[in-house]
């Protein structure tokens, strides 16, 4: 896997300009999986069927026709979606297993949503403070 450090703004700038619907997933205090659920369930707009599991959160991911401008016509109306993961560190750190297992549940999602033939693409971000100057920085998953 090789990811490349990006700039938060200019890429959510860009995905917004694009028609894009950007959801900010910031993990920051996240400690535990039933805390990731949670914050999953908030920031990523869940539909309240959504459990607390990993497979409910897998399953949610692959559907998507809940979020704002979904249209569910198959057509791939309307922009892409952006996830873009903040403040993930502390949580990797405290829970390298349950990271992982998130991980992989989006990895999965984006490459579902890249073998829909006409739906609108899901990308995934995980930013990271810069070197230099402290500024939020993304990195982007490349296939």
């Amino acid at each position: 896997m090789s990811l490349d450090p990006q700039p938060l703004a200019p890429a959510i700038e860009a995905a917004e300009a694009a028609g894009w619907t950007v959801l900010r997933l910031d993990l920051d205090g996240v400690r535990g999986k039933a805390g990731l659920i949670r914050r999953c369930g908030g920031a990523l707009r869940l539909p309240e069927w959504v459990g607390g599991n990993w497979d409910a959160l897998a399953d949610a991911l692959r559907d998507l026709s809940w979020l704002p401008g979904a249209d569910g016509d198959g057509d791939g109306g309307g922009g892409g979606r952006l996830v873009a993961v903040t403040s993930w560190r502390g949580y990797a750190g405290a829970r390298p297993g349950e990271w992982e297992i998130l991980v992989e549940i989006l990895e999965e999602a984006v490459d579902f949503w890249r073998g829909q033939e006409g739906e609108p693409p899901l990308v995934v971000l995980l930013a990271e403070a810069g070197p230099a100057d402290g500024a939020p920085r993304l990195k982007r998953r490349r296939g």
